[in-house]
């Protein structure tokens, strides 16, 4: 992309720009999110980030009750005892359960996950990796409209079903993201007792498949999803949808599809905001 001397001032570069963030995040945590940048539309392909390996396992009988800041260091943590077993059901204990405000960083989570990671309120999850999802890898469950829920970096994998499930009220952006062989990427409650209005930005993240859809939101209490340089992976067919569209309920009922694509309303996208190869 040329540069236009003389007329304008020069743009930071895209390494730099990503570098202040990443620093800003470490100080401010996950209020920085409402003033995150979307990428532009078309944004330059880069390769799909590396998992890590891990530096060590641990194992969690009892779920890890975050305030402040925990540094995982990037080591494996799985469920032992009661958070140990591997099915799928509703309901089950995370390993890490966040404070309103809190961090949890440098984490990989194995298998089995049980319910993830929950956040009670504004929380930031940073370079979080799941290996294999087991009923959601983490669910929002603040009940204030300005919680701000980030999650920067990481990824996650085979997950069935959601990966994010959003309960709560406010805003949840993720960026930096990828993930794989999944059944939703965000989920917003089609059902629960308590509904709210949910904002969700989905930003510069890779999409492996196969996958069903990367946003469901429910239209009748206002949510909005905006999408990003949002880059597909092995789906030539464009199976997976980007934004489906419900009608929710706080009776427990089967929330009702009633569309899907870009409204501009409701799913706020364009197609070049999709790139796939």
């Amino acid at each position: 992309m040329s540069v236009r001397a003389h007329k304008h001032r020069r743009r930071p570069g895209r390494r730099r720009m990503a570098a202040a963030l990443t620093a800003a995040l470490g100080l401010t945590g996950a209020a920085l999110a409402t003033n995150v940048m979307l990428q532009p539309a078309g944004a330059a392909a880069a390769a799909v980030p590396a998992w890590p390996s891990a530096t060590g396992t641990q194992a969690v009988p009892k779920t890890i009750e975050v305030s402040g800041t925990y540094d995982g260091s990037l080591k494996r943590f799985h469920g032992s005892g009661d958070l140990g077993g591997d099915g799928q059901d509703e309901g089950q204990d995370p390993l890490f359960k966040l404070a309103d405000g809190a961090t949890l960083k440098n984490v990989i989570l194995g298998s089995p996950a049980a319910d993830g990671v929950h956040c009670s309120g504004t929380c930031t999850i940073q370079n979080v990796w799941w290996e294999d999802v087991g009923e959601d890898a983490a669910s929002f469950k603040g009940t204030s409209t300005g919680s701000v829920y980030t999650v920067y970096g990481g990824g996650a994998r085979k997950a069935s079903d959601k990966v994010f499930q959003f309960n709560g009220a406010g805003k949840l952006v993720i960026t930096k993201f990828q993930v794989a062989n999944f059944g939703k990427l965000v989920r917003s409650c089609g059902n629960c007792s308590k509904q709210y209005k949910r904002d969700i930005i989905v930003n510069d993240v890779d999409i492996t498949a196969p996958g069903k859809s990367l946003v469901g939101i429910n239209t009748n209490y206002g949510d909005t999803a905006a999408l990003r340089s949002v880059r597909i992976h092995g789906d030539s067919g464009k199976k997976i949808k980007p934004c489906v569209r419900y009608t929710g309920n706080n009776t427990g009922a089967e929330p009702k599809e009633t569309g899907s694509g870009p409204d501009g309303t409701y799913c706020r996208y364009t197609a070049s905001d999709l790139s796939y190869d």
